[in-house]
């Protein structure tokens, strides 16, 4: 079977339009946040950037299939000497546009650098949003299990007559545990905090996520041949792991530079230049 590569130069807020409509199962992107990239990009100011980014999730709504998710990778910024609501705002905006805001993931930066400021200490994390388009969508929660750890043996050896038995909370919120239902197992699920390191081997761009972190997401929402989108494709990351992990991938970038970096880095041997704007097609073979 073949795994695509579609890559296309534009405004993804235009170039959304030529996709079909529920064709895509995950969509995983980082768009330039707020008063970011300036150099690259632009920039876009804070009290702009839920109107400048909703067209584009109007599309991006669109082509997701209903049982599809999209994580967008975004962080807020300071501005004033507070943190502005941009974030919090796109939220609300983009729940009135039909998105279901099922979960929010952070991203712990474990190798962060030390930093202080006059009135607040570095940042360690970035928030990963998960939006939905229906209640009921795939998620494959054992693909990213992890091993149980060191803890389980000492937690696990001596069982009180509480950790054999549903044990209700005690402030009544009516969530309770059973831990014997641990015993025997090796592998845990995880929590909704990702530990990942932000080191690369991609020095390529003014701002990269680590290989890890798309390939976490990938696992977790698709299965060998699925189509992953990344509209705001940069350095190509999520583009080059998707082709690793053998999905079909569809990558958009506006700078052309960045878009030529990629195309030389992902192209196989077959190779079709599309007629429609600067876009290459390249598919690769079981």
């Amino acid at each position: 079977m073949e795994i695509s590569n579609n890559l296309i130069l534009g405004d993804c807020g235009e170039e959304l339009k030529n996709i079909d409509d529920n064709s895509i199962d995950l969509i995983f992107t980082s768009p330039p946040y707020a008063d970011a990239r300036k150099k690259t990009y632009g920039g876009i100011q804070p009290d702009k950037y839920v109107e400048w980014f909703l067209p584009k999730s109007k599309e991006m709504l669109r082509v997701l299939k209903p049982t599809g998710t999209f994580v967008l990778n975004i962080k807020e910024r300071v501005s004033n000497g507070e943190r502005h609501t941009y974030v919090l705002e796109l939220i609300l905006k983009m729940r009135e546009q039909g998105w279901l805001w099922t979960e929010e993931f952070i991203w712990h930066k474990k190798n962060s650098y030390p930093g202080k400021w006059p009135n607040r200490f570095r940042d360690s994390w970035e928030r990963l949003l998960q939006f939905n388009k229906e209640k009921k969508f795939n998620m494959y929660q054992e693909e990213v299990m992890v091993p149980m750890g060191d803890w389980a043996k000492n937690r696990l050896r001596n069982l009180s007559k509480t950790d054999q038995t549903r044990d209700e909370s005690r402030v009544q919120s009516g969530f309770g545990k059973n831990i014997s239902n641990w015993l025997n197992r090796d592998m845990a699920y995880p929590t909704n905090v990702i530990h990942m390191a932000t080191e690369c081997g991609n020095r390529n761009h003014s701002a990269v996520f680590p290989e890890a972190l798309p390939e976490w997401f990938i696992k977790l929402f698709t299965k060998e041949e699925d189509y992953v989108l990344d509209p705001f494709m940069g350095s190509g990351t999520t583009i080059k792991v998707a082709q690793r992990m053998r999905r079909n991938s569809i990558g958009i970038e506006i700078d052309e530079s960045y878009f030529d970096m990629v195309y030389k880095q992902t192209a196989p041997a077959e190779l079709f230049l599309l007629d429609k704007g600067k876009q290459y097609a390249t598919s690769q073979h079981r």
